[in-house]
């Protein structure tokens, strides 16, 4: 698509239902203006949630981590590592960049969206103030559901960060996703009784996505620990300088 920040910024073919379900939803409730309206404020929340992958993306980078590109998808956004850093320290602040950012938001926000919180005319969808409003509460809301301690959520990493500080790395991996599945099955239980049906099919995903990156995390722990042992079984060859030629230089004549 284009580049941010030297970052390529991708989106997922799938990316358009979105935008046709909103404007559908839009025209319905006022015609084209509605649509309009409503694309639009779906594309001012993505641009939040590009800010939030972004926090994770700059932390990154300062840790010597390449991110290729940040991918928009229906459910939300993933910035792409070509590694995810071993030192839980340098886990844990490139996590936590990514809600620090929607909190930040939040702050900046407050002031404009003041009236529209206070209630009144101002609190309409179709207003200026109603927009800030949303805004507003969209990121206090990101922020606070990526810190649900989801594997591979952001909360689910900031878990296996703390937990490395006293496991193996692998071992830490393990409980988050133990825990994270725990807690997709029962908030995905919980979305489907409340017919939230996406908020399901998310963690849902969720479920499957933590469990991936685990077995990923062993394919490397387990080549990591292959060529370490072919590192110890290997034997140096120096060549060796004899002081005398060989011995088919003397041969008779």
């Amino acid at each position: 698509m284009f580049r941010i920040f030297g970052i390529q910024l991708a989106v997922h073919a799938s990316f358009v239902l979105l935008l046709v379900y909103w404007g559908y939803e839009g025209w319905q409730e006022g015609g084209l203006p509605g649509m309009v309206w409503s694309v639009g404020l779906i594309a001012l929340f993505f641009v939040c949630v590009i800010l939030h992958e972004l926090g994770h993306s700059l932390t990154a980078r300062r840790f010597g981590v390449t991110v290729p590109r940040i991918l928009l998808l229906p459910i939300g956004g993933m910035a792409e590592f070509d590694r995810i850093p071993r030192k839980p320290a340098h886990e844990l602040l490139i996590t936590i960049a990514g809600p620090a950012v929607n909190f930040l938001l939040v702050l900046l926000l407050l002031p404009l969206a003041w009236r529209g919180l206070k209630g009144g005319e101002e609190t309409s969808y179709h207003s200026i103030a109603g927009l800030l409003d949303q805004l507003w509460y969209a990121n206090l809301v990101m922020g606070v559901f990526n810190l649900v301690p989801v594997f591979p959520m952001d909360g689910g990493r900031i878990f296996r960060a703390l937990l490395a500080t006293r496991l193996p790395y692998l071992r830490a991996t393990w409980w988050a996703v133990m825990v994270g599945r725990v807690l997709a099955v029962g908030l995905a239980g919980w979305a489907l009784y409340r017919g939230n049906y996406m908020l399901a099919v998310l963690f849902t995903f969720i479920f499957y996505a933590g469990n991936a990156e685990y077995q990923a995390a062993l394919r490397k722990e387990r080549e990591e620990a292959y060529w370490r042992e072919m590192a110890r079984q290997a034997v140096p060859v120096t060549p060796e300088r004899p002081d005398e030629p060989p011995l088919i230089l003397h041969g008779r004549n």
